[in-house]
C-alpha cells in the first residue's frame, strides 16, 4: 500500500512538474513576445517622433502661407479701394472737363480790337453756344468770314451791327 501511495504521489508530482514546465515554456514565449512588442513599440515611438516633427514643420509652413495669403488679401483690398477711389476721381475729372468745355471760350479776340472783343464776348456768352457750329473768323478790323459769307461788323453804343 505504501507503494501505491508513493506511486500516486510520484504521478502527482510528475503532473505538477509538467504543468510547471508548461508554465515556464509559456512564460519564455510570453517574454519573447514581450521583447518583440517592446522593439516594435520603440520603432513606433521613433516613427511618431518623426511624424510629429514633420507635422510641426508642415504646420509652420501652413502658418507662414496663411500669413502671406492674409497680407496678399489685405494688399488686394487696399488696391481695390484705391482703384475705386481712382474711378470716382476719374469720373469727377471727366465731369469737370465736360463742364470746362462748356465754359471754355470758343472765340479768342485780337488784342486792341474793340469790335473783335465785343464779338468774342457775345459768342463766348451765347446761351446756346453748342448751336454755333458755323466757322467764324476775323479777316481784318471789322471784316469777318461767317461760314461762306463775308460780313462787315461795327459796334454802336455797345450793340453789334453789321454794315
Amino acid at each position: 500500500m505504501l507503494n501505491i501511495v508513493l506511486t500516486e504521489t510520484t504521478l502527482q508530482q510528475n503532473d505538477k512538474i509538467r504543468e510547471q514546465e508548461e508554465i515556464i515554456r509559456l512564460n519564455k514565449d510570453i517574454a519573447g513576445q514581450l521583447q518583440v512588442a517592446k522593439k516594435h513599440n520603440q520603432q513606433l515611438e521613433q516613427q511618431k517622433a518623426i511624424i510629429q516633427k514633420e507635422l510641426e514643420t508642415a504646420s509652420d509652413y501652413i502658418y507662414a502661407l496663411d500669413e502671406k495669403v492674409y497680407k496678399a488679401n489685405k494688399t488686394s483690398l487696399e488696391l481695390l479701394k484705391q482703384l475705386k477711389d481712382a474711378e470716382v476721381e476719374n469720373e469727377t475729372l471727366k465731369n469737370y472737363i465736360i463742364d470746362l468745355k462748356q465754359k471754355i471760350a470758343v472765340y479768342i479776340p485780337v488784342k486792341d480790337d474793340p469790335i473783335d472783343k465785343r464779338l468774342a464776348e457775345f459768342i463766348n456768352n451765347y446761351p446756346e453756344r453748342q448751336k454755333l457750329k458755323i466757322m467764324f473768323m476775323r479777316e481784318s478790323e471789322g471784316v469777318y468770314q461767317f461760314g461762306t459769307k463775308k460780313v462787315a461788323v461795327r459796334v454802336d453804343k455797345d450793340k453789334i451791327n453789321s454794315k
